[in-house]
């Protein structure tokens, strides 16, 4: 890997953005100098670099960042590689500027037994061209299993507390309580309650056939449904002290519910969050229940998207410490299996590759065109946020001895095409759209994954990552 120079980057890192260079060794950071500590001490850096023959990677004054790291994905991989495989989905990460990815449990096999997550770290070793970690499923009956889970290796324990499918519902309340009190890492919790759900779905099939309109879809999977499930995760972690991590969060009543975290807000390692924090993903901060009429299945997820009213709650949270991490819950299906309404067409839709520029147009309009501050919030929520919240190793933050994952972006105005998708079910929800950043580079542990103009390095493997607990 030799020695790399970032010369002359925007560089984005906590809660600064300040043009400045970075000296790489291996996969090492070893070096941050900025232009405003002086011109003598910069050119110093930079004749330093030059003379120790590094390859210096001209940034041009565009942002250098962390390498994101979404703590939601779904790589369907083993069983459902028909959609997406593990493969082409690291692809799509490294093309959005994503190093580390945590991937769910709900494949075929579910992993819910020791020997199947060991099978995950295995195939990924082989062909995941970014960093990994894996959850483990929780079940009713697989509880004995949690204290056996490595804490430096697994990410979390996956908790379905809704409407699911096999064995991975969990609906007895003696099981959640058992999980909840002897997990040994954080519990994601999918919140939904399913007789709620099983009601609505009923009474709507009654009056609207037996596959209505998706336009149902967040009347069905309802308000109600996810705030008694999140009640009762809530009420859980305060009784036995687990470290809760409530996923998708979907509405402005589970909102109140979540502590305000300094650590959130800050971004700064070295605080600690509260023992009850939430994730909120890119779909429910883009899209309200009035793109139903132009998408229609295609931004069919679980939970739901809803109102707008809950839209802009979810983005106002991001501010003010409530909403911790900015994840995808990347969900690839075919079109094909998309097609129907709210009974027939299945849930979940591919966001990981465009999440990054997705969320710095977003934050842009939120901070009032500030790109600066925009990026230090983003940065914040899809950097360094999942790095301290999950205790993840050296990675996060562009700090000296980090590993050397970073996302260069450009300011761009480009639109989205189909035949820029890399994800192997081939569309998304985002085709048309106009976009004003562009991931130009993605470096992981040190290694170019990607560049704009040569698209994915399928030569490069990334690492499993390791937790500080």
């Amino acid at each position: 890997m030799g020695k790399k120079f970032f010369y002359n980057a925007m560089i984005v890192n906590e809660g600064t953005c300040a043009m400045g260079s970075v000296l790489v060794y291996d996969n090492i950071i070893v070096k941050i100098v900025y232009i405003d500590e002086g011109a003598a001490a910069y050119n110093d850096f930079v004749h330093e670099a030059q003379e120790q023959g590094a390859e210096i990677i001209f940034c041009q004054g565009m942002l250098l960042m962390p390498g994101v790291i979404d703590d939601h994905v779904h790589f369907r991989d083993p069983g459902l590689t028909h959609k997406a495989d593990m493969e082409s989905e690291s692809a799509a990460a490294a093309a959005g500027g994503v190093t580390t990815f945590f991937d769910m449990p709900n494949t075929k096999p579910q992993t819910v037994s020791i020997d199947d997550l060991n099978e995950k770290f295995r195939h990924a070793a082989e062909c995941s061209h970014v960093n990994y970690s894996f959850f483990f499923g929780a079940t009713n009956s697989n509880t004995e299993m949690l204290k056996q889970l490595d804490k430096k290796k697994v990410c979390g324990v996956k908790v379905f507390m809704g409407s699911s499918t096999g064995n991975m519902l969990v609906d007895n309340y003696e099981s959640l309580k058992t999980i909840f009190k002897e997990s040994p890492l954080p519990i994601m919790t999918h919140c939904e309650d399913t007789e709620i759900i099983d009601a609505n779905m009923a009474e709507y099939k009654a009056h609207h056939g037996e596959d209505p309109d998706v336009k149902f879809h967040p009347e069905i999977r309802s308000v109600e449904a996810c705030l008694k499930s999140t009640e009762l995760a809530v009420k859980l972690a305060r009784e036995t002290g687990a470290r809760l991590h409530v996923a998708h969060i979907t509405t402005a009543d589970e909102l109140e519910l979540i502590p305000k975290s300094k650590a959130a807000l800050n971004g700064n390692g070295e605080d600690k969050f509260e023992n009850i924090t939430a994730e909120a993903c890119v779909s429910h901060l883009m899209f309200n229940d009035a793109d139903y009429q132009t998408l229609g299945t295609r931004i069919k997820c679980n939970p739901a998207i809803k109102g707008e009213q809950h839209q802009k709650a979810l983005q106002k949270a991001l501010f003010d410490g409530r909403i911790a991490v900015v994840g995808t819950d990347h969900a690839p299906h075919l079109l094909s299996e998309k097609e129907g309404g709210c009974a027939k067409a299945v849930s979940g839709m591919p966001m990981l590759q465009f999440s990054l520029v997705s969320m710095l147009d977003l934050m842009t309009t939120l901070c009032n065109n500030d790109r600066q501050q925009a990026a230090i919030q983003t940065t914040r929520l899809m950097c360094h946020n999942p790095a301290s919240l999950f205790g993840i190793r050296r990675r996060g933050y562009i700090r000296v001895g980090y590993k050397a994952d970073f996302v260069i972006v450009r300011e761009a105005e480009w639109t989205l095409k189909q035949g820029d998708i890399i994800s192997k079910c081939g569309w998304s929800p985002l085709e048309g759209r106009k976009f004003h950043h562009q991931v130009y580079a993605t470096y992981c542990n040190g290694n170019k994954v990607f560049d704009i103009k040569q698209g994915v390095d399928r030569s490069c493997i990334g690492e499993a990552v390791s937790f500080d607990r």
